[in-house]
């Protein structure tokens, strides 16, 4: 069975955010996407305490999909460098990790 992941990653505000999150389930890069509440990220950008507004995405996808997703993602979002955090899913209900997999697989040519 191919590897579940969990990806993170924020954009600024709600409409980009529906964008990823749509472009990622119009080309199968990812099954689901949660659009989160905003919240506050407080970072250190080019040497400076940065504080702001984010829109955290919840992502389900497969370690196979992983490289279409980062590609769509980094298509798609308005920050120079964005978070993309993947992490392992080690344990799920069967028939959801199944569907992840299924919702995932490279469209097929016309």
């Amino acid at each position: 069975m191919d590897e579940i992941i969990l990806v993170i990653t924020n954009l600024p505000d709600r409409d980009s955010a529906r964008r990823v999150a749509n472009a990622l389930i119009e080309t199968r890069a990812a099954a689901c996407v949660n659009i989160l509440a905003e919240c506050n990220s407080v970072y250190r950008w080019q040497g400076k305490i940065e504080s702001a507004s984010e829109v955290p995405l919840l992502i389900k996808t497969t370690r196979n999909a992983y490289s279409r997703l980062e590609a769509v993602i980094c298509a798609h979002h308005p920050y120079e460098l964005p978070e993309i955090i993947a992490v392992s899913v080690d344990a799920g209900l069967p028939g959801y990790l199944q569907w992840v997999i299924q919702e995932t697989q490279a469209p097929v040519a016309e």
